[in-house]
């Protein structure tokens, strides 16, 4: 089975981080018994339960381009308010 990252599985909600857990261990077992076509049902159910907690690590990510842009604005506005009172 294929486990998702550390930084999605932290944004998965509890019931959705419990049913994931349940799935890791229903599809290592099946893998375990030489059953991997149900275990590539299982897989995909899984990479469906985690779509949206990739989703709001996305809008995480979106978010922290949003401030760094806003910052660097802010750092390049500053440069020009102090060059304008250095030319008075």
């Amino acid at each position: 089975m294929r486990h998702c990252s550390v930084q999605v599985r932290g944004l998965l909600t509890r019931d959705e981080l419990d049913r994931y857990n349940g799935l890791i261990e229903v599809g290592s077992y099946l893998e375990d018994q030489g059953r991997h076509d149900l275990a590539y049902t299982v897989q995909k159910e899984i990479d469906l339960l985690i779509m949206p907690a990739i989703e709001r690590l996305k809008e995480k990510s979106r978010a922290r381009d949003r401030q760094t842009a806003d910052y660097l604005k802010s750092l390049h506005e500053d440069g020009d308010d102090e060059a304008s009172s250095e030319e008075q």
